[in-house]
Parts: structure tokens; C-alpha cells; sequence
């Protein structure tokens, strides 16, 4: 999973690590008596999670931008799906919401991508904490204004965290551990916490996305109210470096850059946002949007088929080196995919069950023939980030956390270091399959005609959701497993407006989903598999897990006094989902594949964290876009 450039829920231990700022030349720092007490602790202009930052208070710009990069042009990118929503604050909850959107919007911090984990001051200019982390207090820039011209404000970021989370599915898990958003001097905003300890906290309100009270609070131009609540088509005000320049609703949307933006010469903007515009359009899957591509409607085109990737692109301009192919690889995440299974259907609730499921995967043969072989299995909740993966059997500080659970976890826990089946041919397909049968014979089922029936008789059956013809191919490569287990399966591919839906309301059986994990894992967790999520409309705990031994890891991997401890209580969590079978694993690879018209550059050497990191650090460049043809 690529990490975005606010990286919203990259989370982890946080500490204070740069000398203190001061006082700012004639503004007091804190203004009431109970504040002037904390004007005592240090202000920083960055927090790092593990302790230590690149670029010093006065550094002038990031080292892998190119402070020279030429602004103008454009880039067309494209989205699968579509979208009737302009309020990112009902994202996931209400209607389909137009991810560009996001980016007329600001943030407390933002990161560096040359650093694994550090976080630089962007809406704010400093950071203050206590040593236990119990409360964070930042100190809004002076020079930031909403494109409307006015400043932004400590009524502003308290709004915005109320807003967020109460009426956010995500946010209101993510932000549970902060108990009051408040004002305590003319810019300065304070986030105390429920209890010292939580390390990653202060990363948590750093990355509040931050948005203008006044104009949620105005009237559009009908005169009517807006609501924050309420899903939106009116173009909103930001703060950003770009704003919506024109939209056809569940089609496209354009961003234009702001040529007065307030932050312009910060030095975490140098060399960025280099673009005039941006265009995003909406395809209904990537074959369109593959073929748009060919047809120079489309300027960037990521890849998810490996197929694809080595196939579908020998064309004219491919071939004469006007479109470039080039592989990213990813080292700032890890993730684990998977057809998420239902536990809230009673079918599923047997471990012996979902285990048969696992069983009936031939992914060896599936990547042969689907994906060219590039591909191996997901095996690890973080998968990507080795150092969280649970290997071997538990031992040192991870077997310590797991002991008091024993009575609570799969025995296989402490006994059998977790494999998946090995498929790739018919004997191995024969043996695994015979293991499902005995699973779900021990599990109440029997065969009856050839079909797997309940104690009742009754067939058992199972739909696999999918939400574009790439699930789909996948998808119905897994069923002919499940029929020879004797399960009546079907398989339902649905437009992105019923997708969305079905999964808010978790109205699946089976269905593809992928958690991404940052090289920090924290509060994210609750809202990945914490049992408070579970039956949450919108979470991200799809297949509902409501297990008070992933609780109490959770709580230890949030909680963790140090990296040891984080990485043990990750590998303990790791070893335990794995155990429980709510996932079929599907499949890993490590880069991300980009194809492009040969019309932009980067800086050499691109961040190591950024993945691609386009179009933030890329430029439009004329003279090879003249070598191209086609647009100007």
C-alpha cells in the first residue's frame, strides 16, 4: 500500500527530539496562568518516532526535492469507481467521496520522505509534549490562511477534531484515547489524552486533517446551512496548495494549483506541488482506464495485474519508449490481503470452517496462471515489514506477552509456527482438499450428492463480493476449489456505489480486503480488529472480530514502552489473527508498477519513503513532452 503524503494513520512511538524553539519576537507563547506553566516544556519544530530527525530548525527544504523544479502543466491520472461526496469527514460512512478532494486540505505535521518517521511542523510551527506524553500542544503558523484569505485558527482545529470524531466511523476509533481538543493561547491547541503512556498519541493529532469553521458553519449560495453531518457536492474552501477547479460528478475532478498559497515557501513545500493542475477521471475498472491510457487520455496508469503488466503493453508509443514502465518498491508499509470472512454469518463462526476455506486456495497454481508467477502468499498480518512478522515459534518478550493468554488463543499458538497450504499440484490439491473435508466434517457438515450440507440438510452455501473484473478473475480461480469441497458458491461483482455500501453495512460473505501497516503499527489496530469495531458501520474490521485476546495485544503493541516491546507484542498479535483464520490470504509483491507518458521528471535519487512519490516531487517537462506528441 502506498502511504500518503499526510500519512493519516501511519502511527508509533513519538518522541520530542529537536532544542527548544523559544519564544516567538513579541507574541506571548501561552496566555492563560494554567498554560504559562507549560511555555516550560521545550517546543520543537519536529517529532520523530524513534528518536532523532534529518533536518535541523532552520533547514530550508527537504534534501530529495529539486528546489529549481519548473511549475506549470499538467497530469491526468484516473480512479476506479466513482464518487457523489465532497465531505471527507463522512468518508467510508456516507456516499462515494472523491479522494482528490483531500488535497485542498492541511495538516498539523507533515512527514519526510527520507526518514522513516518523522513528522515536520506544516499548519503548525511547534510541537510541545510532556515527557509521558499525557497531553501535545501545537502552535499554529501565523501565515496560514484559508483560500478565502483568512486565518487558520484554534477554533479551526478544535472543529475539525470534534468533527471528525463524532461523526467519522474510523476517526472515532483512531482518536478514542484523546479526550478534549482546546484553546489555550492565541494559536496554540491543546490535545490532552485519557491516560499517560500512549506514545503515538501526539503523532495522532499531528496528522488531524484541518477544516475552515467558518465556511461549514456558512450558508452555500441558496442560503442553505451546510452540515458537516451530511454528504456534499459544493466545492469546499481549503487551506492546501490546490483547490477544486471543476467536477462532473462521478466522473471527474480537476485541482488547480493556488498561485497565493500561504505556504508556498515553506520549507516543507519546496520543490513540491510543481503542478498547475491535476486531473483525476472515473472508470468503471481498469480495462478502460488501461485503454484511456493507450490512448493518451491518460497520462499515469498504476498497474495491479501482473498479467497486464507483462501483456498489455506493447503498443506503438510503448515500444518507441514515449511510455515508460518502471517498478517502485515499497518500504514504508507492510500489509496483509485477503478474502475477509464474515464471522457475523453463523457459518463462519467455527475456526474449523474458516480453516477449510484456506485449505481450498490454490493460490501456486492461481499465480501461475493468473499473475506469471511474480507473486508469493501472504503470510503475516505485516507482511513487507519482517522485523513484525511472526516466524518460528514465540519466544523472549513475545512468548512473555502471550503466556497470560494461553487459555484464550489457538493452542497451535505456542506449539506450530503458522504455514499456509501448499497447492501447485494434484497431489498437494488432493491432500489439502481431504484436510478441508475433515475440518468441515468436525465442523457438523457432511457431503450429500455431492453437496456440502448442514445437520439440517440444508446446503451451504457462500458469495464472494468482488467490486471490478480483477476480484472477479481471482475470485472465480478460488471457487472451483470451494465446489470441490461440495459448497454452493457464487460469485457477484456489483458497481462501486453498491460495493460501498454492502461493505459499510457488512452484507458479504466473502469478500477482498487489504489492511496496510506503517512501520509504527498503534491505534490503528483498534479499528483493524478491535472488538469495539466490530460492528461499527464503515470500520475496517470487516470480518468482525470480537477477540479479548487481540484486545489486550492491541493494547500492548499501543502501549509499549519501547521498540522491543512493539515489535514482540506485533509478532504476538501477528501469531494469533493468523491462527484464527479470519482472512484467506491472497498475495504479495513488494513494488508498485507504474507506466507514464514520457512528459515529467523527478529528482535522482527519489525518496526512499515515498514509493514513487507522484506527482509531489515530480515537474512537468516541456522538452520531453514536445518528443512525445500529442497534448502541449
Amino acid at each position: 500500500m502506498a502511504i500518503t503524503r499526510r500519512q493519516l494513520l501511519q502511527s508509533g512511538t513519538f518522541a520530542a527530539v529537536t532544542p527548544a524553539l523559544g519564544t516567538l519576537a513579541g507574541v506571548p507563547i501561552i496566555e492563560t496562568a494554567k498554560a504559562q506553566a507549560q511555555t516550560e516544556l521545550p517546543w520543537h519544530h519536529a517529532l520523530s518516532l524513534f528518536g532523532g530527525v534529518k533536518y535541523p530548525a532552520d533547514f530550508k527544504r527537504f534534501d530529495y526535492v529539486n528546489p529549481d523544479a519548473p511549475r506549470g502543466g499538467s497530469v491526468r491520472q484516473y480512479q476506479v469507481g466513482t464518487f457523489d461526496n465532497f465531505n471527507i469527514v463522512v468518508a467510508g460512512f456516507k456516499g462515494n467521496t472523491a479522494g482528490a478532494v483531500g488535497l485542498i486540505y492541511e495538516t498539523l505535521l507533515t512527514p519526510s520522505l527520507d526518514e522513516p518517521d518523522a513528522n515536520y511542523g506544516l499548519l503548525a510551527e511547534a510541537a510541545a509534549h510532556p515527557e509521558d506524553r499525557s497531553y501535545v500542544i501545537y502552535r499554529l503558523r501565523t501565515a496560514a490562511r484559508w483560500h478565502d484569505g483568512k486565518p487558520v485558527t484554534p477554533d479551526d482545529v478544535i472543529f475539525s477534531f470534534n468533527a471528525l470524531k463524532k461523526n467519522s466511523p474510523m476517526f472515532s476509533a483512531y482518536y478514542r484515547h484523546i479526550t478534549k481538543c482546546e484553546q489555550v493561547g492565541d494559536r496554540d491547541v491543546k490535545f490532552t489524552f485519557d491516560g499517560p503512556g500512549n506514545r503515538e498519541l501526539p503523532t495522532i493529532t499531528g496528522q488531524l486533517t484541518v477544516f475552515p469553521k467558518h465556511w461549514w458553519e456558512g450558508t452555500d449560495a441558496q442560503g442553505k446551512k451546510r452540515d458537516i453531518t451530511q454528504t456534499t457536492l459544493e466545492i469546499p474552501l481549503g487551506s492546501g496548495p490546490y483547490r477544486v477547479k471543476q467536477f462532473d460528478a462521478g466522473r471527474s475532478i480537476v485541482l488547480e494549483r493556488v498561485k497565493d498559497y500561504w505556504g508556498k515557501d515553506i520549507p516543507v513545500n519546496i520543490g513540491q506541488n510543481n503542478f498547475d493542475e491535476l486531473r483525476w477521471d472515473y472508470f468503471r475498472d481498469d480495462l478502460p482506464a488501461r485503454e484511456a491510457f493507450k490512448a493518451d487520455d491518460i497520462d499515469w496508469m498504476l498497474e495491479r495485474s501482473a498479467k497486464e503488466w507483462a501483456s498489455s503493453y506493447d503498443f506503438p508509443a510503448a515500444r518507441d519508449k514515449r511510455v515508460i514502465k518502471e517498478l517502485f518498491p515499497i518500504r514504508n508499509s507492510g500489509r496483509m490481503q485477503g478474502w475477509a470472512i464474515n464471522l457475523r454469518r453463523p457459518q463462519f463462526q467455527d475456526v474449523r470452517v474458516r480453516r477449510a476455506l484456506n485449505f481450498a486456495f490454490d493460490f501456486e497454481e492461481e499465480n501461475r496462471v493468473l499473475s506469471t508467477g511474480v507473486y508469493k502468499r501472504d503470510d503475516s498480518y505485516f507482511d513487507g515489514i519482517p522485523e513484525f512478522m511472526a516466524t518460528g515459534l514465540p519466544e523472549g518478550k513475545e512468548l512473555e506477552i502471550l503466556e497470560p493468554l494461553r487459555d484464550k488463543v489457538p493452542p497451535e499458538v505456542f506449539t506450530t509456527p503458522y504455514q499456509n497450504p501448499v497447492n501447485g499440484n494434484s497431489e498437494n490439491v488432493r491432500t489439502n482438499l481431504r484436510e478441508a473435508l475433515h475440518l468441515l466434517k468436525d465442523a457438523g457438515f457432511v457431503a450429500k450428492d455431492r453437496k456440502l450440507v448442514d445437520a439440517k440438510g440444508q446446503p451451504v452455501s457462500l458469495e464472494i463480493l468482488c467490486r471490478d473484473p480483477n476480484d472477479e478473475r481471482i475470485a472465480l480461480f478460488y471457487k472451483q476449489g470451494l465446489d470441490r469441497l461440495g459448497l454452493t458458491v457464487s460469485v457477484r461483482t456489483v458497481d462501486d456505489v453498491q460495493y460501498q455500501n454492502r461493505i459499510r453495512s457488512f452484507d458479504f460473505d466473502l469478500t477482498t480486503t487489504l489492511w496496510g501497516q506503517s512501520i509504527s503499527p498503534g491505534n490503528e489496530q483498534r479499528d483493524y480488529f478491535g472488538s469495539a469495531s466490530a460492528d461499527h458501520p464503515g470500520s475496517r474490521n470487516l470480518p468482525g472480530i470480537k477477540n479479548p485476546a487481540i484486545d489486550t495485544l492491541i493494547d500492548r503493541i499501543i502501549f509499549a514502552k519501547d521498540r522491543a516491546e512493539l515489535v514482540a507484542a506485533c509478532k504476538a498479535m501477528d501469531r494469533v489473527l493468523l491462527w484464527n483464520f479470519y482472512v484467506v490470504p491472497q498475495f504479495t509483491y513488494g513494488f508498485e508498477r507504474y507506466a507514464r507518458w514520457d512528459r515529467f521528471s523527478h529528482p535522482d535519487p527519489l525518496p526512499k519513503y515515498g514509493v514513487s512519490a507522484f506527482p509531489t516531487v515530480w515537474w512537468w517537462d516541456a522538452a520531453k513532452a514536445a518528443k512525445t506528441g500529442g497534448r502541449s
